[in-house]
């Protein structure tokens, strides 16, 4: 099934000349030099036409590639002799890489169009660059920055003084504030940057005083924040987000949180205030991390896992509380064993009805 033209933007058909240097191959040697040929966009393996591109990075499919209808595949080097008749092979190392870059070949990004819809508001001494596209309802803050090529979608919110890089997306009902923005940032439906942190003190009466939230939040360039994600700013210090890193949906990041370089952050995980992410770090679905340690660079953290002290460079973890992987099924092993002899043992001792 090909992307649906009223949702994703068409730029085909494409001729193979074009698709390899976005994958980044080379012709096939049975394509005769100088040949012609269109494809007029992707589809899935089982489904793709003979003028679609399609990729395989899983094994578990090998068995249906003698029988794809594709026009080409994006595959291994030790795959391509299992391509049926007329399918053009496009060899790399990284199937998936290609193919993402192949996809955007035929479906690229929207673009600004520049423009400020009349119901937008733009508040005094806010700088929008003319290439920037501000759509209905949207609010930008007295003295925002708005860089070039910027995507403001409706109703979303930049507030006063935030500074976007170029090609930034806001997406619908989005908000942010206290904030400084890299390069192509984009915040997805429903995130929230820049809100004030968790911080409060108890009285001897037993109220609360918030304490003055007065740090920013700094995302680098490429940073992708996930839909009713939220990050919050610091407390003195700057929440900092490092360059490429992507935040899925759900994901909270308390005030004074640092990631480095690149991490991936995944749905419903929770960042509690001063921890610190070195580059590369994968949190898994619901992770959860108390405040003030530090996660070395490269470390993951696996789904559900709860994080209680400093992790080691390169460290896989596991469980709550988060303990090497390994160690963490020998565990459980061990457990599931000693239950199995406790229950045979009461099986035998139980008197007969």
């Amino acid at each position: 099934m090909a992307a649906d033209p009223r949702f994703y933007p068409q730029a085909g058909p494409q001729p193979l000349d074009k698709v390899l240097a976005a994958a980044g191959a080379q012709p096939p040697e049975a394509t005769p030099p100088g040949a012609e040929r269109l494809f007029t966009g992707i589809a899935p393996l089982e489904s793709a036409g003979p003028d679609q591109v399609t990729f395989l990075d899983s094994r578990k499919l090998i068995e249906k590639l003698p029988t794809t209808g594709a026009g080409a595949v994006v595959l291994r080097a030790e795959l391509a002799g299992k391509l049926p008749p007329g399918c053009v092979p496009i060899v790399v190392k990284a199937p998936a890489l290609a193919f993402a870059r192949v996809a955007l070949l035929f479906h690229p990004a929207p673009r600004a169009e520049g423009g400020r819809h009349p119901s937008a508001h733009i508040g005094a001494g806010a700088l929008v660059a003319d290439s920037a596209q501000i759509g209905p309802y949207a609010v930008i803050g007295a003295g925002a920055e708005i860089g070039p090529g910027c995507i403001i979608h409706p109703h979303a919110v930049v507030g006063p003084g935030v500074v976007l890089g170029e090609n930034c997306v806001i997406h619908s009902h989005a908000s942010i504030s206290h904030a400084l923005c890299g390069k192509g940032v984009v915040l997805h439906p429903g995130a929230r940057v820049g809100q004030e942190g968790f911080g409060f003190t108890p009285t001897p009466e037993g109220a609360y005083i918030t304490m003055p939230q007065l740090g920013r939040v700094l995302l680098g360039d490429g940073v992708e924040v996930g839909a009713n994600s939220c990050i919050d700013r610091g407390a003195l210090a700057d929440t900092v987000v490092g360059a490429g890193t992507r935040i899925d949906n759900l994901v909270q990041l308390g005030h004074n949180v640092r990631t480095g370089r690149g991490c991936v952050i995944v749905s419903q995980a929770g960042v509690s205030g001063s921890t610190t992410l070195g580059d590369y770090v994968t949190l898994a679905g619901q992770a959860g991390l108390v405040g003030h340690i530090h996660i070395g660079n490269g470390a993951r953290i696996g789904a559900q896992s709860g994080v209680l002290n400093n992790v080691e460079p390169g460290a896989d973890l596991f469980g709550t509380p988060a303990q090497p992987i390994r160690q963490h099924f020998r565990e459980l092993a061990t457990l599931r064993r000693l239950v199995g002899d406790t229950s045979k043992n009461k099986t035998r001792d139980r008197p007969h009805e």
